[in-house]
């Protein structure tokens, strides 16, 4: 792969990633799980670094400037695995090139 002049090695840019877990499928829905990764290597986030969320809901991350690259499909539960727990289904991936 040759280098053109998006990719790090040319600008110095690097990922940050923001995984959020909504409440729903919607943005606006209020974030109840989170993590982050920080390729800039600034930071080391960890689990249970806060009990609060880094925002209160999805739309509030893109309007801080993160750019949403993925969301978790909508897969209706089997029939009688309605009420089965099991992980957290509403995942949105964030992303900051800093």
């Amino acid at each position: 792969m040759t280098a053109t002049a998006e990719t790090p090695q040319v600008t110095g840019l690097r990922q940050q990633v923001l995984v959020l877990y909504l409440a729903s499928s919607a943005l606006d829905q209020r974030v109840i799980g989170w993590s982050t990764y920080d390729g800039t290597g600034q930071t080391h986030p960890t689990t249970g670094d806060s009990d609060v969320p880094p925002y209160e809901t999805g739309l509030d991350a893109l309007k801080d400037g993160w750019r949403l690259f993925q969301a978790s499909q909508l897969n209706p539960p089997y029939p009688g695995h309605e009420y089965d727990v099991s992980f957290l289904k509403h995942e949105f991936f964030f992303e900051k090139l800093v």
